[in-house]
């Protein structure tokens, strides 16, 4: 008779899948809560401590941790020593090892965790049977998911065994579970946000069609031990299967907007901002965002921090979005967006601001580039006035543009007016290229210029690139300050009659 040993924190299916194993005629094997929560749901189970001889001890510390426990999962039934040692000790083997481990991170996570409450989150027995029942996959099935308790039963029902290409793979996901355990645990214990051995461990959300380009192979992953991600309280409504690109500008999208508080519309376009406004109105603050650059914003990635109406539905459908994403829709809105078949429609139902002590990391030659999160909200008042009077509506775009313009790639330039962009420089080798895309851009699409305000993400070098900016209208600059030629910037700034405002912080984004 096959034996499968079966210990699971999260029980959710656990009964179903037990009693499929019971019916092909496997003995059960138990310890603690798992074996009383069989044996409710009327099971046949050994309870550990019958096969051990040893009662669980230490408050349950100490349960599986025996030989007869490990030496039934790693035997090699190939060979006949081992085989030769489980008659000499009167141990038999098991054939399937079912493991979930305790739920540290949750515990960890909780904000009034308690240390001893959390390290007793510490799995030691689960881990040590999964790994054993992994290593010796070659007879051993090693069941670290619910999510493979269907495939477990199929396979055992129509062919007797489980393959082993499947006690591979799942041999594979076991040690991966175990590896990502053993990482949050070592991230808790980290005394520095950069230690000297940094482990991460990411599960797998979704396949993606393709990467960047088509020849690539692509997929997204989250953070193992984070309590949301990219998608998490996301729900596609229509439209086809998120890309690489998609998810990677909405990244980007969802940055932008989560500096706005008043009804916002986001566009994106490769990683930029291309189109940002703030209006009274929801349906306003779309049309000002496409009209900031309505060439660049076609096939783009678009976000509203608002519901959409039927009316604005409608007018959304007209434009060419590849990603949409809102907190709610009315149906008619649904049913507009829904004849664009390519539409990738996303509701969110919880945005929230950016998980404090969030990491970026930037994959180099044989290594990784590991930084804090540039999500500091820069406040009027750590601001300096340098020259000129800015008044109220003149702060408005200045502060609206310096949020924005920490979100466009350097060297970066954002000209805003009203609350709208109306020009934007992105990702120039020279600054000054920068501005003049920006008023360019500006130019293009019909924008007045004259008392718009300019952010540069970086101090300017040269007085040229200021000067650009002021000759073509511009009368407000915000900027971090810090050049040798601050002086130089400053007197032409005055020159024109214009206000100038150092942050004293840049915010690059290579």
């Amino acid at each position: 008779m096959p034996r499968a040993l079966l210990s699971a924190w999260d029980k959710t299916g656990l009964e179903t899948f037990a009693a499929g194993l019971a019916e092909l005629g496997w003995a059960l094997v138990s310890s603690g809560k798992t074996s009383a929560f069989l044996e409710e749901h009327g099971l046949e189970v050994t309870r550990v401590e019958d096969v051990t001889g040893a009662p669980e001890m230490l408050g349950g510390r100490v349960k599986t941790l025996h030989p007869r426990i490990h030496g039934g999962i790693l035997a090699r039934r190939d060979s006949g020593d081992d085989v030769a040692t489980l008659a000499e000790h009167e141990i038999e083997p098991f054939d399937l090892v079912c493991v979930n481990l305790y739920p540290f991170a949750d515990a960890a996570a909780r904000p009034d965790a308690d240390e001893r409450d959390v390290v007793e989150m510490i799995d030691v027995g689960g881990p040590a049977m999964l790994r054993a029942a992994a290593k010796n996959f070659a007879h051993v099935t090693a069941v670290s998911s619910a999510d493979q308790y269907e495939a477990v039963l199929a396979e055992l029902r129509e062919h007797g065994e489980v393959s082993d290409e499947t006690r591979r793979a799942f041999a594979r996901e076991a040690f991966a579970t175990s590896a990502a355990y053993d990482a949050a645990i070592a991230d808790w214990f980290a005394d520095d946000t950069f230690p000297d051995s940094l482990v991460l461990a990411f599960r797998k959300v979704a396949d993606v069609p393709y990467g960047e380009n088509p020849h690539q192979r692509a997929a997204y992953y989250q953070d193992a031990d984070g309590r949301r991600h990219l998608l998490s309280r996301v729900t596609q409504l229509g439209g086809k299967e998120l890309s690489y690109n998609n998810l990677a500008d909405l990244e980007g999208a969802r940055r932008v907007a989560r500096e706005l508080e008043r009804p916002a519309a986001v566009i994106v376009k490769h990683a930029n901002p291309c189109g940002v406004a703030i209006a009274d109105t929801i349906d306003e603050a779309w049309e000002r965002a496409l009209a900031a650059d309505p060439v660049s914003a076609f096939g783009c990635v678009a976000i509203l921090n608002r519901p959409v109406g039927t009316a604005l539905g409608a007018r959304l459908a007209e434009h060419f979005i590849e990603v949409l994403l809102a907190p709610a829709y009315e149906d008619g809105a649904v049913e507009s967006l829904r004849a664009r078949k390519a539409l990738r429609i996303l509701r969110v139902d919880d945005e929230r601001p950016e998980a404090p002590g969030e990491l970026d990391y930037k994959r180099v030659l044989g290594g990784l580039l590991v930084q804090e999160r540039d999500a500091a909200l820069d406040d009027r008042s750590q601001m300096e006035v340098v020259c000129g009077e800015p008044d109220e509506g003149q702060w408005q775009d200045l502060l609206f543009a310096w949020r924005v313009c920490k979100h466009v790639s350097s060297n970066a330039i954002v000209i805003a007016r009203d609350l709208q962009t109306v020009g934007i420089g992105a990702g120039q080798m020279s600054r000054v290229d920068a501005v003049r895309i920006a008023v360019e851009k500006a130019r293009e699409h019909g924008h007045d210029l004259e008392r718009a305000a300019l952010a540069s993400d970086a101090f300017f070098p040269f007085p040229d690139g200021p000067q650009i900016a002021l000759d073509a209208g511009v009368t407000a600059i915000v900027q971090p300050g810090g050049s040798k030629r601050d002086p130089e910037v400053l007197a032409a700034v005055e020159a024109a009659g214009a206000a100038m405002v150092l942050t004293g912080r840049r915010h690059f984004r290579h």
